[in-house]
């Protein structure tokens, strides 16, 4: 059995909105009180953006770090903090679970940028197939699960602007609680792969 959605039915969908609270944390008290509080979680949902570079060889360090609850998002602006020890402890602590999607990539730029080696995270691409979901994206992943769309609009903004736009707040905020989201939902299982709407019946031409 394979699960995967295609375009036309993820355009379809509606688009999912993240109602909980988010945190922009771009000055160092922030960041002690920002981190005090995510410890209290059990679980925690993880991603990062990057100023996208539109000239080749041309890359960037990571500018972002979204770490979320189910409630509240706290968005680290690493472009102006950087990692402070504090920060860098709370990703390398392996007690922390924290939970992301294609973490490969963001690990290597991360300890190129910052040398911070991660521990405690839980890599969804290798999660999901176990569900006999086929499809690797946050976007795709989400929308079998939870029939909604994520908005990807935001995703080749500046991430070093001096503010963030709401509308970039809110797609920062709602990558890394989707990851918490899907994670969840699978652990507890409420999803029936047998019972999805989206298995594909390979017998098709």
């Amino acid at each position: 059995m394979k699960i995967s959605i295609n375009k036309e039915q993820l355009s379809a969908l509606d688009r999912v909105f993240f109602n909980g609270k988010i945190h922009v944390i771009d000055t160092l008290p922030k960041l002690d009180k920002a981190l005090d509080e995510l410890k209290a979680a059990s679980t925690l949902g993880f991603d990062t953006e990057t100023r996208p570079s539109f000239r080749k060889g041309v890359s960037h360090n990571v500018a972002l770090m979204q770490i979320s609850t189910l409630n509240d998002c706290y968005l680290f602006r690493i472009n102006k903090i950087g990692m402070p020890d504090s920060l860098r402890s709370f990703l390398e602590d392996a007690k922390i679970t924290k939970v992301g999607l294609s973490l490969k990539d963001d690990f290597g730029v991360i300890h190129k940028g910052y040398n911070a080696n991660m521990s405690g995270f839980i890599d969804l691409q290798k999660v999901v197939p176990q569900y006999n979901i086929a499809d690797a994206s946050l976007q795709k992943i989400f929308a079998i699960l939870f029939d909604k769309r994520i908005s990807k609009g935001q995703r080749l903004s500046n991430w070093e602007a001096d503010t963030l736009s709401e509308a970039q707040q809110e797609y920062a905020a709602i990558d890394a609680w989707a990851c918490l989201k899907i994670y969840h939902h699978l652990m507890s299982h409420a999803f029936k792969p047998e019972e999805s709407k989206y298995i594909v019946n390979e017998n098709e031409n």
